[in-house]
C-alpha cells in the first residue's frame, strides 16, 4: 500500500512538473469563470451596439470613458478616471498574488460607415484641425472594450477561483498614437499596482472568427510620420530655367528615397518607406515655390529605423542641394510609435492557455505585420507583454472570400464588421484564459 501511495505520488509530482496537473487545474479555473458569460451576454452585446453606434474620436472620449468607469464601478472595481487624458484604470484586488494589467483601446477614426448594419455610426465630429468628420469603430476598438467589460465583469463575479490583482486599463488615443504614454507619464505603473505583465487582444479582419492567432517576438512594426517641405524659385512654366523647380524635386526625391530600402537596408530586415502625399502647385503654367510631401516609415529594430531616418534626411538634402535649391528643405518626424514586441517565454504561456480554452487547432501562429500600436510602450516600459489577435470575419464569408480571392474589408475601412457574437465571445474566452493562466 505505501508502495502505492508512493507511486502515486511521484507520478502526480511528474505531471506537476511536466505542467499536466496545473494546465488541467487552469483550464477548470477557466470554465469556472466563464460559466456566467451566457448570463451576462445580453448586456454585453448591447453595450457593443452602443459603443459601436457612439464612437469618438482620439483624445476625445469622454462619454465612452465614462461609459466603462460606470460599468467598473457597478462591478465593485476600484476605478480612476482621466488618466493621462480620458484614459480609464480598474484596480480588481484578490488578496496575494500576481499583478496583471489588461488593456483595451477606446478611440475611433474619422471614417464614413458603410456596412449597412442597422446600429451604424451615424456621428460626426471636429478633429484637431476644426473639420468636421464622420466618425467610426472601424479598427474593432468597440469589441475591444466589451471583451475587456465581459472579462472584468467575469472575474469580478469568480474571485473565489483565483488570487492577485488584475488592473483593466481603458486607454485613449492608441490611433495617434500617444495615448499609452500620456497614461505611462501620468503614473501608471506608479499610482497603481506595478503589473509583472501586461496582455490585450485586438481583432483580425483577416482572420475567421473562432480562430486567435499570435506571433513571438517582434510583431508590429515601428511607425514613424515625415513631413517634408521642398523649396523652390518659382515662376512661369514658359521659362523653367529662370527657376528652381521644386516639382522635378520632389519626384527626384520619390524615386531617390526607394533606394534606402533597396540599397541600403540589408533584405532581411523588414523596412517601408512609402510616400503617401504630395502637394504643390496652383495651376498650369505656374512652377510653385515650394511642394509638401508626408511620408510613413516602418520597421522593426531600432537600428533599422534610425537607419532609414537617417537616410531620408541625407537624400532629401542632397536632392535638394543638387537641384539648387534656394533653401534647405525642412523635415519633421512625429506621431511615433515602437515597434510591439511579444515576450516570447510570456507568448508561449498565454498560447497554451488559450488553446486549452478554445481548442489547439484554433489558435495559430502568423507573420508580424507592419501596422502600429502604441500597446508597445507598455513593455517598453519594463513589463513582459504581449498582444494576441482575435479574428473578426464570418467563417463562411472567410472562406469564400480565399477561395475566390475575394479581398475582405480591411480594418481602418468603411466596410469593416466583425462576426459580433462569435468573435466577441471569443475574445472574452481568450483573455479569461490568459488571466487565469497568469494568476494563482
Amino acid at each position: 500500500m505505501r508502495r502505492s501511495v508512493g507511486r502515486m505520488l511521484a507520478a502526480l509530482l511528474a505531471a506537476s512538473l511536466a505542467g499536466g496537473a496545473p494546465a488541467k487545474d487552469q483550464a477548470a479555473r477557466t470554465r469556472a469563470v466563464l460559466q456566467n458569460l451566457d448570463a451576462l451576454w445580453p448586456d454585453l452585446d448591447a453595450l457593443y451596439l452602443d459603443l459601436h453606434a457612439h464612437p469618438e474620436l482620439s483624445f476625445q472620449e469622454e462619454a465612452t470613458a465614462a461609459k466603462m468607469a460606470e460599468r467598473l464601478r457597478a462591478a465593485g472595481i476600484e476605478v480612476t478616471t482621466g488618466v493621462g487624458g480620458h484614459g480609464v484604470v480598474g484596480v480588481l484586488r484578490n488578496g496575494a498574488g500576481p499583478t496583471v494589467l489588461l488593456r483595451t483601446d477606446m478611440d475611433a477614426l474619422p471614417v464614413e460607415e458603410k456596412t449597412g448594419l442597422p446600429y451604424a455610426s451615424k456621428v460626426t465630429a471636429k478633429d484637431r484641425t476644426g473639420a468636421t468628420v464622420p466618425v467610426m469603430h472601424a479598427c474593432g476598438h468597440d469589441g475591444h472594450m466589451t471583451a475587456w467589460m465581459g472579462t472584468a465583469l467575469l472575474l469580478s463575479r469568480a474571485k473565489d477561483r483565483w488570487h492577485g490583482t488584475v488592473v483593466f486599463v481603458g486607454q485613449p488615443a492608441e490611433e495617434q498614437g500617444g495615448g499609452a504614454a500620456a497614461m505611462l507619464k501620468d503614473g501608471l505603473y506608479t499610482r497603481f499596482p506595478r503589473p509583472d505583465q501586461a496582455i490585450a487582444i485586438h481583432l483580425n479582419a483577416d482572420a475567421p472568427a473562432g480562430i486567435v492567432r499570435f506571433t513571438r517576438g517582434f510583431a508590429l512594426a515601428n511607425v514613424d510620420s515625415v513631413d517634408v517641405t521642398l523649396y523652390g524659385r518659382g515662376g512661369h512654366g514658359a521659362y523653367p530655367q529662370a527657376t528652381v523647380d521644386p516639382v522635378v524635386l520632389a519626384a527626384k526625391v520619390v524615386l531617390a528615397l526607394q533606394t534606402v530600402v533597396s540599397r541600403e537596408n540589408d533584405p532581411l530586415d523588414p523596412a517601408v518607406i512609402t510616400v503617401g502625399s504630395i502637394h504643390g502647385g496652383t495651376k498650369h503654367n505656374i512652377i510653385p515655390d515650394e511642394v509638401k510631401l508626408q511620408l510613413t516609415v516602418r520597421s522593426y529594430g531600432e537600428d533599422v529605423r534610425k537607419r532609414l531616418l537617417d537616410g531620408i534626411t541625407r537624400v532629401i538634402q542632397g536632392e535638394a542641394a543638387a537641384s539648387g535649391a534656394p533653401r534647405e528643405p525642412v523635415i519633421t518626424v512625429s506621431d511615433g510609435t515602437p515597434a510591439t514586441y511579444n515576450d516570447p517565454a510570456l507568448t508561449d504561456r498565454l498560447v497554451g492557455a488559450v488553446r486549452r480554452e478554445i481548442g489547439e487547432d484554433a489558435v495559430v501562429e502568423q507573420r508580424a505585420v507592419m501596422i502600429g500600436e502604441d500597446f508597445s510602450e507598455y513593455g517598453r516600459a519594463g513589463v513582459p507583454a504581449a498582444l494576441l489577435w482575435v479574428g473578426a470575419v464570418e467563417p463562411g464569408r472567410y472562406a469564400e472570400a480565399k477561395k475566390n480571392g475575394t479581398p475582405l474589408p480591411s480594418t481602418h475601412s468603411s466596410g469593416f464588421a466583425p462576426d459580433r457574437e462569435r468573435t466577441l465571445r471569443t475574445a472574452i474566452r481568450a483573455e479569461v484564459a490568459m488571466l487565469m493562466e497568469l494568476l494563482e
